[in-house]
Protein backbone atom coordinates (compact mmCIF):
# COMPACT_ATOMS: atom_id res chain seq x y z
CA UNK A 1 0.00 0.00 0.00
CA UNK A 2 1.71 3.52 -0.89
CA UNK A 3 1.08 6.08 1.53
CA UNK A 4 1.57 10.05 1.48
CA UNK A 5 1.77 10.40 4.72
CA UNK A 6 5.42 9.57 6.23
CA UNK A 7 4.55 7.87 9.36
CA UNK A 8 6.25 6.25 12.12
CA UNK A 9 4.69 3.05 14.07
CA UNK A 10 5.87 3.12 17.65
CA UNK A 11 5.70 -0.11 19.73
CA UNK A 12 6.72 -0.76 22.97
CA UNK A 13 8.37 -3.77 24.00
CA UNK A 14 9.84 -5.92 27.37
CA UNK A 15 10.41 -9.73 26.52
CA UNK A 16 8.52 -9.75 23.01
CA UNK A 17 11.13 -11.05 20.74
CA UNK A 18 9.48 -13.99 19.74
CA UNK A 19 6.26 -11.29 18.45
CA UNK A 20 8.74 -8.80 17.06
CA UNK A 21 10.88 -11.14 14.93
CA UNK A 22 7.89 -12.28 12.87
CA UNK A 23 5.46 -8.36 13.38
CA UNK A 24 8.74 -6.03 11.51
CA UNK A 25 8.51 -8.02 8.78
CA UNK A 26 4.68 -8.67 8.35
CA UNK A 27 4.62 -5.03 9.07
CA UNK A 28 7.32 -3.70 6.36
CA UNK A 29 5.71 -6.12 3.49
CA UNK A 30 2.23 -5.18 3.69
CA UNK A 31 3.48 -1.20 4.08
CA UNK A 32 6.67 -0.73 2.74
CA UNK A 33 6.37 2.99 2.96
CA UNK A 34 6.32 3.12 7.00
CA UNK A 35 8.94 3.56 9.50
CA UNK A 36 9.20 1.28 12.20
CA UNK A 37 10.22 2.66 15.48
CA UNK A 38 10.75 0.04 18.51
CA UNK A 39 10.80 1.44 22.18
CA UNK A 40 12.58 -1.20 24.40
CA UNK A 41 12.60 -1.02 28.00
CA UNK A 42 15.95 -3.45 28.15
CA UNK A 43 14.78 -6.54 27.40
CA UNK A 44 16.10 -9.57 29.05
CA UNK A 45 15.07 -11.73 26.44
CA UNK A 46 17.08 -9.34 23.92
CA UNK A 47 14.82 -7.72 22.10
CA UNK A 48 16.62 -4.85 21.65
CA UNK A 49 19.88 -6.60 20.20
CA UNK A 50 18.15 -8.13 17.43
CA UNK A 51 15.90 -4.72 16.63
CA UNK A 52 19.44 -3.47 16.63
CA UNK A 53 21.20 -5.66 14.23
CA UNK A 54 17.51 -5.09 12.01
CA UNK A 55 17.89 -1.18 11.98
CA UNK A 56 21.21 -1.48 10.53
CA UNK A 57 20.67 -3.69 7.53
CA UNK A 58 17.09 -1.87 6.94
CA UNK A 59 16.81 2.56 7.97
CA UNK A 60 13.08 1.84 8.15
CA UNK A 61 13.41 0.22 11.45
CA UNK A 62 14.66 2.40 14.36
CA UNK A 63 15.39 1.40 18.30
CA UNK A 64 15.18 3.69 21.38
CA UNK A 65 16.87 1.00 24.35
CA UNK A 66 16.00 2.30 27.68
CA UNK A 67 17.87 1.76 30.81
CA UNK A 68 15.06 -0.56 32.39
CA UNK A 69 11.68 -1.33 32.44
CA UNK A 70 9.92 2.93 32.65
CA UNK A 71 6.70 1.51 31.20
CA UNK A 72 4.34 2.04 28.63
CA UNK A 73 3.38 5.53 28.53
CA UNK A 74 6.67 6.80 28.85
CA UNK A 75 7.54 4.64 25.91
CA UNK A 76 4.70 6.25 23.88
CA UNK A 77 5.77 9.34 24.84
CA UNK A 78 9.35 8.97 23.76
CA UNK A 79 8.13 7.48 20.33
CA UNK A 80 6.26 10.51 20.04
CA UNK A 81 9.08 13.16 20.63
CA UNK A 82 10.96 11.17 18.07
CA UNK A 83 8.32 11.10 15.88
CA UNK A 84 8.38 15.17 16.32
CA UNK A 85 11.37 15.82 15.93
CA UNK A 86 12.16 12.90 13.00
CA UNK A 87 9.89 14.86 10.67
CA UNK A 88 6.76 12.43 10.46
CA UNK A 89 3.06 13.40 9.77
CA UNK A 90 1.11 10.90 11.72
CA UNK A 91 2.10 8.25 14.29
CA UNK A 92 0.25 5.22 14.17
CA UNK A 93 0.51 3.25 18.06
CA UNK A 94 0.32 -0.63 18.74
CA UNK A 95 1.03 -3.61 20.25
CA UNK A 96 4.24 -5.99 20.05
CA UNK A 97 1.63 -9.04 20.96
CA UNK A 98 -0.07 -9.34 17.59
CA UNK A 99 -3.53 -8.40 19.56
CA UNK A 100 -3.55 -5.48 17.47
CA UNK A 101 -3.57 -6.80 13.39
CA UNK A 102 -1.35 -4.96 11.15
CA UNK A 103 -3.47 -5.37 8.78
CA UNK A 104 -5.82 -2.84 10.16
CA UNK A 105 -2.72 -0.43 9.72
CA UNK A 106 -4.66 0.59 6.13
CA UNK A 107 -7.81 1.42 7.43
CA UNK A 108 -6.04 3.49 10.32
CA UNK A 109 -3.73 5.88 7.17
CA UNK A 110 -6.71 6.18 4.89
CA UNK A 111 -8.73 7.15 7.85
CA UNK A 112 -6.51 9.58 9.24
CA UNK A 113 -6.53 12.02 5.99
CA UNK A 114 -9.75 13.24 7.44
CA UNK A 115 -9.37 13.03 11.11
CA UNK A 116 -6.69 14.61 13.70
CA UNK A 117 -6.89 11.17 15.73
CA UNK A 118 -8.36 7.68 15.37
CA UNK A 119 -8.71 5.43 17.78
CA UNK A 120 -8.96 1.45 17.21
CA UNK A 121 -12.49 0.11 19.17
CA UNK A 122 -13.30 -3.13 20.81
CA UNK A 123 -16.58 -1.40 21.29
CA UNK A 124 -18.48 -0.23 17.91
CA UNK A 125 -20.41 -2.60 16.09
CA UNK A 126 -20.51 -4.81 18.87
CA UNK A 127 -18.00 -6.46 20.91
CA UNK A 128 -14.90 -7.74 19.32
CA UNK A 129 -12.71 -9.19 21.79
CA UNK A 130 -11.19 -12.89 21.35
CA UNK A 131 -9.78 -15.13 24.04
CA UNK A 132 -10.74 -13.12 27.13
CA UNK A 133 -12.11 -14.35 30.19
CA UNK A 134 -15.29 -12.99 30.93
CA UNK A 135 -14.02 -10.98 34.07
CA UNK A 136 -11.49 -9.24 32.00
CA UNK A 137 -13.86 -8.24 29.31
CA UNK A 138 -16.49 -6.57 31.75
CA UNK A 139 -13.69 -4.73 33.12
CA UNK A 140 -12.61 -3.54 30.84
CA UNK A 141 -16.37 -2.75 29.53
CA UNK A 142 -17.30 -1.28 32.29
CA UNK A 143 -13.83 0.22 32.49
CA UNK A 144 -14.72 2.78 29.56
CA UNK A 145 -18.45 3.17 30.55
CA UNK A 146 -17.54 4.83 33.55
CA UNK A 147 -14.74 6.80 32.08
CA UNK A 148 -17.27 8.23 29.10
CA UNK A 149 -19.58 9.53 31.88
CA UNK A 150 -17.48 10.74 34.36
CA UNK A 151 -15.24 12.93 31.72
CA UNK A 152 -18.01 12.94 29.01
CA UNK A 153 -15.51 12.13 26.18
CA UNK A 154 -17.93 10.61 23.31
CA UNK A 155 -14.85 7.74 22.95
CA UNK A 156 -16.76 3.95 23.33
CA UNK A 157 -12.81 2.52 23.96
CA UNK A 158 -11.06 5.30 25.83
CA UNK A 159 -8.52 2.73 27.25
CA UNK A 160 -7.54 0.63 23.77
CA UNK A 161 -3.73 1.42 22.88
CA UNK A 162 -4.32 0.93 18.25
CA UNK A 163 -4.55 4.36 17.81
CA UNK A 164 -3.05 7.14 15.19
CA UNK A 165 -2.55 10.51 15.80
CA UNK A 166 -1.31 13.45 13.13
CA UNK A 167 1.62 15.44 14.04
CA UNK A 168 -0.25 18.87 15.10
CA UNK A 169 -2.23 16.83 17.74
CA UNK A 170 1.28 15.83 19.37
CA UNK A 171 2.63 18.98 18.76
CA UNK A 172 -0.18 20.10 21.05
CA UNK A 173 0.56 18.44 23.71
CA UNK A 174 3.18 19.31 26.46
CA UNK A 175 4.58 15.42 26.77
CA UNK A 176 6.79 16.87 29.50
CA UNK A 177 3.95 16.53 31.67
CA UNK A 178 2.63 12.84 30.73
CA UNK A 179 3.51 10.73 33.42
CA UNK A 180 0.38 7.94 33.26
CA UNK A 181 0.57 4.27 32.16
CA UNK A 182 -1.19 2.01 31.04
CA UNK A 183 -4.92 2.59 30.62
CA UNK A 184 -4.41 6.15 32.23
CA UNK A 185 -2.28 7.06 29.64
CA UNK A 186 -4.72 5.94 26.78
CA UNK A 187 -7.62 8.07 28.52
CA UNK A 188 -5.45 10.76 29.23
CA UNK A 189 -4.02 11.24 25.52
CA UNK A 190 -7.99 11.30 24.14
CA UNK A 191 -9.44 13.17 26.90
CA UNK A 192 -6.36 16.44 26.19
CA UNK A 193 -7.14 15.94 22.07
CA UNK A 194 -11.13 15.94 22.65
CA UNK A 195 -10.50 18.82 24.91
CA UNK A 196 -8.29 20.65 22.62
CA UNK A 197 -10.90 20.37 20.20
CA UNK A 198 -9.50 18.10 17.43
CA UNK A 199 -10.90 15.66 15.04
CA UNK A 200 -11.63 11.55 16.57
CA UNK A 201 -12.93 9.01 15.33
CA UNK A 202 -13.36 5.27 16.48
CA UNK A 203 -13.33 2.77 13.55
CA UNK A 204 -14.13 -1.07 14.54
CA UNK A 205 -10.68 -3.63 15.07
CA UNK A 206 -10.69 -7.06 16.59
CA UNK A 207 -8.87 -7.16 19.66
CA UNK A 208 -6.91 -10.90 20.14
CA UNK A 209 -5.56 -11.54 23.25
CA UNK A 210 -1.70 -12.61 22.87
CA UNK A 211 -0.52 -15.75 22.13
CA UNK A 212 2.96 -15.20 23.06
CA UNK A 213 4.89 -13.94 26.50
CA UNK A 214 2.62 -12.61 29.26
CA UNK A 215 0.57 -10.01 29.73
CA UNK A 216 1.47 -6.55 31.25
CA UNK A 217 -2.10 -5.92 32.92
CA UNK A 218 -1.57 -5.59 36.99
CA UNK A 219 -4.13 -3.92 39.61
CA UNK A 220 -1.86 -0.84 39.66
CA UNK A 221 -2.48 -0.15 35.92
CA UNK A 222 -6.54 -0.29 36.78
CA UNK A 223 -6.27 1.82 40.36
CA UNK A 224 -4.26 4.43 38.30
CA UNK A 225 -6.78 4.73 35.40
CA UNK A 226 -10.05 5.15 38.15
CA UNK A 227 -8.47 7.84 39.84
CA UNK A 228 -7.57 9.26 36.28
CA UNK A 229 -10.78 10.19 35.15
CA UNK A 230 -11.43 12.40 37.91
CA UNK A 231 -8.25 13.83 37.57
CA UNK A 232 -9.43 14.53 34.10
CA UNK A 233 -12.68 16.15 34.89
CA UNK A 234 -11.75 18.50 37.24
CA UNK A 235 -8.73 19.75 34.96
CA UNK A 236 -11.36 19.89 32.21
CA UNK A 237 -13.49 21.90 34.40
CA UNK A 238 -10.27 24.38 35.65
CA UNK A 239 -9.47 24.40 32.20
CA UNK A 240 -6.27 23.02 31.94
CA UNK A 241 -6.34 22.22 28.27
CA UNK A 242 -7.32 24.77 26.07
Amino acid sequence: MTNSLKTLIIIPTYNELDNIQELIPNILEKYPDVNILIVDDNSPDGTANYVDELSKKDSRVKLIKREKKLGLGTAYVEGFKYMLNNGYDVAIQMDADYSHDPKEIKNFLKKIKDYDVVIGSRYINGVRVINWPIRRLLLSYFANLYTRIITGMPIKDATGGFKCFRRKVLESINLDNIHSNGYSFQIEMNFIAWKKKFKITEIPIVFVERTQGSSKMSKKIVYEAIFMVWKLRLRGLLGFYK
